[in-house]
């Protein structure tokens, strides 16, 4: 089934074209105009428009024929604001080349993506400014690419949330079965480290998944770290169940 959403390729061209008039000169001020600030004013935009999808070339010319001016006004006024809400708080990656991941042909093991949440042990709040590093074999993992961060540092947006999506390892042959080990290792100041592991059951596909799919996740259990000096008696290790 191919199914399209034709407001990305609106959005796009629009960016695209405000981006330019902003790096011509056209505008009383100046922003980074670099891909990644492109793709993320894209998204902001993306996320608070109605898609409008279709499935055939009818659907294109009915969209050809279609003039919604205001709609496109609308755009316009978002993209600005997004290009204002990223400018001021560009990636750290924003300014440089955007890389091709590293990726072995199939047979590959697909991990899912990692996801979770750490806590202050003695309030139960989501924690800020926790840095969390995933590693297997006692080295920190090479994620598919440079937008997942290993170390990750949870902070006031993400409400102490993490991920990670770590590079496919070459499989042998397709549907072979493997459990893998990863350990998730929290620090942050003022608080007493937690080593956290788990195993994931992986069977091996004929190609590298590309493209996050929210289906395809592992969910980790919620994970609490203590102030130093509480006095509270744990196991700085914890092993899941299998």
């Amino acid at each position: 089934m191919n199914v399209h959403n034709i407001m990305e390729e609106m959005v796009f061209q629009r960016v695209d074209h405000l981006y330019d008039q902003i790096a011509n000169g056209k505008t009383s001020w100046s922003i980074c105009t670099c891909d990644h600030c492109r793709l993320d004013t894209a998204s902001y935009v993306l996320n608070r428009i109605p898609p409008k999808y279709i499935v055939s070339g009818r659907g294109i010319t009915h969209s050809v024929v279609e003039d919604d001016t205001q709609l496109k006004a609308d755009i316009d006024a978002l993209i600005m604001e997004g290009i204002r809400a990223v400018s001021s708080a560009r990636r750290p990656y924003h300014d440089k080349s955007i890389p091709k991941p590293d990726i072995k042909e199939g047979p590959v093991f697909n991990f899912p993506t990692f996801i979770g949440t750490v806590y202050d042990g003695s309030s139960f709040i989501q924690l800020n400014d926790a840095t969390i590093t995933l590693k297997k074999d006692g080295k920190p993992c090479s994620m598919i690419d440079y937008t997942w961060q290993n170390p990750c540092t949870t902070n006031q947006k993400t409400k102490g949330a993490f991920s990670f999506w770590v590079t496919p390892e070459k499989a042998d042959a397709t549907g072979k079965q493997e459990q893998f080990q990863f350990t998730l290792e929290i620090e942050c100041a003022g608080y007493d480290k937690l080593e956290y592991a788990f195993t994931v059951p992986v069977v091996s596909e004929e190609a590298a998944r590309l493209a996050p799919n929210s289906t395809y996740a592992f969910t980790l259990q919620d994970l609490f770290i203590f102030p130093t000096g509480t006095g509270i008696d744990m196991d700085r290790r914890i092993v899941s169940d299998d």
